[in-house]
């Protein structure tokens, strides 16, 4: 008993636990935050010499974005005032440094600066790290290299019957609402078959997904995928990684991650089972995106690895099928608000078809009116409105103004398309803009619809022809 009571009056004299651990998490907070102000007011001092829009104190600027679809016309409305650059706060640490002119961003796109984590790490759990979206150094240097010979001209050319057909299926689902008066969502239609070529270019795969519609799982998936990583972005408490993965949002796109990752594995069992088959017994076919991943070397003969190549496969997914719909979708829209214009390809498309039910690889070059109509609008409407970095070094721009290491700068794209200073009546559709003896007028850097540099997306550009010159000479 006087053991036990001895224990007791001990036990008293000691601090609760729970008291230890509260003071201990205080502590730690008080830490964090003491770091937060400290990293926050360098970097109100840093970009003293960026004049920008003023922000809340608490929210920055996201509490002028009302996510109605308006918010790259207000950051085009900032881009006027203005001029060349200006500070954008997501909240009260997060900065990032908005260029919307050549002279200031051909300083960023001249170099290999890695993606903004900030922007790009939504996407990891989905398309990994070790994509060429998202990765940096060596890795980054090797995959481009090894991926590089997947857009040779050589291996696109086979691709045009696929685009065609693809293109003829959706056109062929068009016939229907020919006749009635009742309207539907262009954009839902052109990207099923972005994503019905895609899975037929990169992968030899017959998806279905035009006919089948939302039928097909991985559709499905890559849909779900998409839209939650957009909401994600716009959403100031889905940032936290924790608060994510508690909501309904989070567990949904965790579930749509293992069907999409479910998919690409089978796809690559079984493409490396085919392919050891046709070496087998000699049999060949044209290369698709896999097959150039899965045989690709490097100087020291070492191959891709199966994250690698999931990784290469999820980000070819995500990357292509959204920019190509929605340039293809702004390109239609540009022409139908534009008869004459719209009129004028038709003709030069018809006069090159002569006959033929699709274009060719060589034919072109025998189109540059509609070539100017579709990069009109995709400098009106840029299906990769801005782009972000992390300054893995400090950088000094033309005009003397600088950003040191670890400094987050963005593109406008958006308002470097519409910026009077390189543009003459920017809101105007004017195709002539892209005369070559006009093009040599302005900087490189003043047309950037799929970025540029090195860390630049492959180009859609021939992705977006083929699907446009069918429907100009099948819908007149």
């Amino acid at each position: 008993m006087d053991l036990l009571e001895r224990l007791r009056s001990d036990s008293l004299s000691l601090p609760p636990l729970a008291f230890c651990l509260s003071l201990c998490a205080l502590l730690v907070a008080a830490l964090k935050v003491t770091k937060l102000v400290a990293a926050q007011r360098k970097t109100v001092r840093l970009l003293r010499s960026f004049p920008g829009p003023p922000a809340h104190w608490l929210l920055g600027h996201i509490a002028e974005f009302s996510q109605d679809g308006t918010e790259i016309d207000r950051v085009y409305e900032w881009a006027q005032k203005f001029p060349f650059v200006f500070p954008l706060w997501f909240g009260p640490f997060v900065a990032v440094l908005l260029m919307h002119h050549p002279d200031y961003i051909k300083t960023i796109t001249t170099s290999t600066e890695p993606k903004d984590d900030f922007v790009y790490k939504f996407l990891i759990p989905w398309i990994g790290k070790d994509g060429l979206l998202v990765s940096r150094g060596q890795k980054w240097f090797r995959h481009r290299r090894l991926l590089t010979p997947g857009f040779h001209y050589d291996i696109l050319k086979n691709y045009v019957p696929l685009m065609a057909d693809s293109t003829n299926i959706m056109l062929d689902k068009w016939e229907t609402y020919a006749n009635q008066e009742d309207s539907f969502e262009l954009f839902e239609h052109v990207s099923l078959m972005a994503l019905d070529t895609i899975m037929k270019c990169a992968f030899s795969c017959e998806s279905h997904c035009q006919t089948e519609g939302g039928t097909n799982s991985y559709i499905q998936a890559v849909y779900e995928l998409s839209d939650i990583i957009n909401t994600r972005s716009l959403v100031f408490p889905y940032h936290s990684d924790v608060l994510f993965h508690l909501s309904p949002h989070g567990y949904r796109f965790r579930k749509a991650c293992k069907i999409a990752h479910q998919h690409t594995d089978e796809v690559i069992k079984q493409r490396k089972k085919a392919l050891k088959e046709e070496l087998g017994t000699g049999q060949k076919r044209y290369l698709d995106f896999l097959d150039i991943l899965l045989c690709a070397k490097d100087d020291e003969q070492q191959g891709l690895s199966d994250k690698d190549i999931r990784a290469e496969v999820d980000t070819f997914m995500f990357e292509g099928h959204d920019t190509t719909a929605t340039g293809i979708s702004w390109i239609l829209y540009s022409l139908a608000c534009h008869p004459k214009h719209q009129q004028m390809c038709r003709e030069e498309v018809t006069e090159v078809l002569r006959g033929k039910d699709t274009m060719e690889w060589e034919d072109l070059s025998k189109i540059p009116y509609t070539t100017m109509c579709i990069k009109e609008s995709l400098r009106l409407y840029p299906p990769v409105p801005s782009m972000a970095r992390k300054l893995t070094k400090a950088v000094t721009f033309a005009d003397g103004r600088t950003l040191p290491e670890g400094s987050m700068i963005g593109t406008s794209i958006y308002s470097l398309h519409r910026n009077p200073a390189i543009w003459e009546n920017p809101e105007e559709f004017e195709p002539l803009r892209f005369l070559p003896e006009n093009c040599a007028k302005r900087s490189p850097h003043a047309f950037l619809p799929f970025s540029a540099g090195p860390r630049c997306a492959k180009p859609v550009h021939h992705h977006c022809l083929f699907p446009c010159q069918d429907i100009l000479e099948k819908n007149p």
